[in-house]
């Protein structure tokens, strides 16, 4: 048996010579459409149920903030060097909110601080984990900034750090209802980062069941439409939905296995992108069959040619997604770590299901996958189909791209394009947006607003400043000019230090010194931001006063004293810079890793530069679109901070993908026949398919804002304006022309440009003379 083949079909009604096609992408297709074909599809049911039934689910519930911020964050360590120096904590993540605008009873207000009080003293016996908890009224002398006196309290609960948050957040919820029952008491409910947190995995739990008939839906009515049959979507689906019931129980015990837990981000986002990719290979197996078909090719040497000619395209195509997702290993955020490999082990799942079930039903039921339009050899071409003259239109149009003149004005006006979209990374901002991307329905979401009426934006996370010096403590001139300074910086709605914590002592609370640590040597002041403390400006305001600080405590006279940050304003300052190096970061190991393997499957060095340039301008442009449309148009005040990394990783990594179908058949064709002749055949062939598949992979992406919190909204806009871009303008136009300007120094070193090979004897070929069908 010879190395490779090649095979003559007929492409827009002329009969022409294929590119050569490899020993083991044949071996490949005669097993998986030949004796085979018949335990593929049982095999890969048997799997999806064993699965199903013995593989761990992916936990969906997430934690409360530290699953997102880095492990040894300096902030962290702030709070716990807080939490030995003073009695008790006064920063808590969970949250009870009362308020009325008409004006909380008095009743109400001093069942407030009795409850915290019984339970700070252990006179009752408080909720299951409840170790403390600190009242804040915005009356006069508790809260001097709020907008109408006596209308809000708010109070923080501490608890165990053993305690689960789900019991956290049923405990506080039983002690709003216990000891929070006065007339007029007015509850609004329980908020906080923790609560935050589980709502979000709720609201992730509650759609994903949503997202993912969605999905179905969506695709099984573009690949219907496309092909006009009923076959071709059932095909697809049943790949995806298999692939998407093993990746994820197999990404579950994996992750088990190495004690690393999958967010609770990654379960729609893997939905829509299994299905997305497996529709994407599906098409173009089925393109191929269906030319074959409609070309007179007899139906098992059809599938057979089918899948030897697109099995090695999808492989590295595949392989593309996976290693440009799994670079998210070089990011330093565990979050961004944890999503990467899900990711590249359900596309890689993805792609075996492809390569092996879908050419396996593709050869079982043969011509019926496309029924009722079941494709048959034309007896005369006459005045061709639409979809004959559409293809036709295509090819006239790629005949003029050809062009070199005219490819570079294509390129000059797709980069400038591209550029001028590119401008509004000027206004990109992040934020860690944990309450703020909730629904306006959610309880979280309502207590949050309420909280913020009556205090100010920030008064949910305040930032704890701890500042350190031997006997500070007893100065407390200097420490109360130091709080009046800080409430002076730009930005800072109000500043609970030495002088307001003690308001609770003088009305009667008994408890331990909270401002002032129990040996004298530190101080605390809660710093309340006027604007959303996790958002883009409320990082910017904590940066303002981390500036200010050494000038403050100099003039105060304190020049000396050593300064701590906590709280979730400090953390999220942290996390978002650590996450826009990680974009660099990730960025280049996906430039390197998409780089190398375009080498590797194109065998050269020039074109998969350009190629990799050209995935870059399209992912600038779509983050910059993106900023206009979140950050200015609708005035959101930042994404959030994940989401323009996760997307830009999958981006870069399905750009690349669809270079492999472009090029690739670029290259085949010109290993067969002149330069030219070669892009006009190949372009108008797979564009189509691309467009198709972008099409549906785009859809699906979309279908991620079904999930109500504003960062899907935002992933959703981002991947699927990201997926068109790439597909409809810089696959469709700018790339073809770049490939026509560079023309075959774009394959060098390999030997493209040497000139056209001679093509192994047709006897060795296994075309439609050598079919075994019965």
């Amino acid at each position: 048996m010879s190395e490779h083949q090649t095979d003559d079909v007929s492409i827009g009604g002329a009969v022409g010579p294929r590119p050569v096609i490899g020993r083991l992408a044949r071996t490949h297709a005669w097993l998986v459409t030949g004796p085979l074909r018949y335990v593929v599809p049982p095999l890969w049911i048997a799997v999806a149920v064993a699965a199903t039934l013995y593989l761990p689910s992916v936990s969906s519930g997430p934690g409360a903030i530290g699953d997102l911020t880095p492990r040894n964050a300096a902030a962290i360590r702030a709070e716990r060097e807080a939490a030995r120096l003073f009695a008790i904590p006064v920063l808590s993540r969970m949250v009870v909110v009362q308020r009325d605008p008409g004006g909380l009873p008095l009743e109400a207000q001093e069942q407030t601080i009795a409850a915290a009080l019984a339970v700070d003293q252990g006179t009752v016996t408080p909720p299951r984990g409840l170790l403390g908890a600190l009242p804040i009224l915005n009356a006069p002398g508790m809260a001097r900034v709020g907008r109408v006196p006596a209308t809000t309290a708010i109070t923080l609960l501490f608890f165990d750090p053993a305690t689960s948050w789900g019991t956290r957040e049923a405990s506080a919820a039983e002690y709003a209802r216990a000891y929070l029952d006065a007339p007029g008491s007015s509850v609004v409910g329980v908020t906080g980062a923790v609560p935050a947190r589980l709502a979000q995995g709720r609201e992730i739990r509650d759609r994903l069941e949503l997202v993912a008939i969605a999905t179905v839906i969506v695709i099984a009515l573009i690949v219907g439409l496309t092909f006009r049959a009923v076959g071709a979507p059932l095909i697809t689906l049943a790949a995806g939905i298999i692939a998407y019931l093993v990746a994820i129980r197999v990404a579950a015990w994996v992750g088990g296995q190495f004690g690393v837990s999958a967010p609770a981000e990654l379960q729609p986002l893997m939905v829509v992108l299994l299905l997305g990719i497996v529709t994407d290979y599906s098409i173009f197996y089925l393109s191929g069959f269906r030319n074959r078909l409609a070309a007179g090719v007899p139906r098992s040497t059809a599938v057979r040619q089918t899948t030897a000619e697109f099995t090695p395209v999808i492989v590295t195509a595949g392989l593309l997604v996976a290693a440009g997702v799994l670079a998210l290993l070089v990011a330093r955020l565990g979050f961004m770590r944890a999503l990467g490999p899900g990711m590249a082990l359900a596309v890689v799942i993805g792609l075996i299901v492809a390569v092996t079930l879908v050419p396996a039903l593709l050869a079982v039921f043969g011509r019926l996958v496309f029924w009722p339009r079941v494709p048959i050899a034309p007896a005369d071409a006459g005045g061709g189909s639409p979809d004959t003259r559409a293809r036709s239109l295509s090819r006239r149009l790629t005949h003029l791209s050809t062009n070199r003149v005219v490819a570079a004005a294509i390129i000059l006006f797709c980069v400038a394009v591209l550029v001028a979209a590119s401008s509004g990374l000027t206004h990109l901002r992040v934020g860690f947006n944990l309450i703020s991307v909730l629904p306006s329905s959610a309880e979280v979401k309502q207590a949050a607003d309420a909280a913020e009426k009556g205090f100010s934006k920030g008064i949910l996370s305040p930032t704890e400043v701890i500042v350190k010096q031997p006997g500070i403590g007893r100065d407390t001139s200097k420490l109360t000019a130091l709080e009046q300074a800080i409430a002076g910086l730009p930005g800072v709605a109000q500043v609970l230090g030495p002088r307001e914590l003690t308001f609770l002592a003088e009305s009667g609370v008994v408890l331990p010194p909270i401002a002032v640590s129990q040996d004298g040597s530190a101080a605390r002041y809660l710093v309340v931001f006027d604007v959303d403390p996790l958002g883009s400006e409320g990082i910017a305001r904590y940066d303002g006063l981390r500036a200010a600080m050494p000038t403050l405590l100099s003039v105060v006279g304190i020049g000396g004293a050593s300064v701590l940050y906590a709280g979730d304003t400090a953390l999220a300052e942290e996390s978002v810079k650590l996450t826009m190096a990680d974009l660099i970061r990730v960025a280049l190991a996906v430039f390197v890793v998409d780089f190398l393997l375009l080498v590797l499957f194109l065998r050269a060095l020039l074109a998969p530069l350009y190629l990799a340039a050209a995935s870059m301008l399209a992912l600038t442009a779509t983050l910059g679109v993106a900023s206009y449309v979140f950050v200015v148009l609708l005035d959101t005040g930042s994404l959030t901070y994940y989401v323009p990394l996760a997307a830009a990783v999958l981006l870069v990594s399905l750009g690349s993908d669809y270079n492999v179908f472009l090029v690739g058949r670029i290259w085949e064709e010109a290993s067969v026949r002149p330069w030219r002749p070669a892009i006009e055949d190949a372009v108008p062939r797979v564009r189509r398919a691309i467009s198709v598949a972008a099409l549906a992979l785009a859809a699906s992406f979309a279908l991620l804002a079904i999930v109500g919190l504003r960062s899907f909204r935002e992933l959703a806009f981002l991947l699927c304006f990201g997926v068109l871009v790439d597909a409809f303008f810089v696959r469709s136009l700018l790339v073809p022309a770049l490939v026509v300007v560079f023309g075959r120094a774009g394959a060098w070193p390999g030997r493209l440009w040497r000139g056209t090979p001679q093509l192994p004897e047709a006897g060795r070929a296994l075309g439609p003379g050598r079919d075994d069908e019965t």
